[in-house]
């Protein structure tokens, strides 16, 4: 078995180790997307109620007012 010489051991910690940033990013950019996606699913969810709610509101009032 051929041993490896110090700088190939060290190149090949240098490779390992970029790699390993690199898969890192790659989730850390998946990850970022869902959260981009579920914020604008609440952002719909939310003015969605907010429409309601000023329906609601417009209702009292004029329940009031008669």
């Amino acid at each position: 078995m051929a041993l490896l010489t110090v700088a190939e051991f060290t190149l090949a910690i240098i490779i390992g180790t970029l790699a390993a940033i690199v898969y890192s990013l790659r989730v850390l950019v998946i990850l970022e997307k869902r959260i981009a996606s579920m914020e604008q699913n609440i952002q719909k969810f939310t003015h969605s109620i907010l429409k309601e709610e000023f329906k609601i509101e417009k209702n009292i009032t004029r329940k009031k007012h008669k």
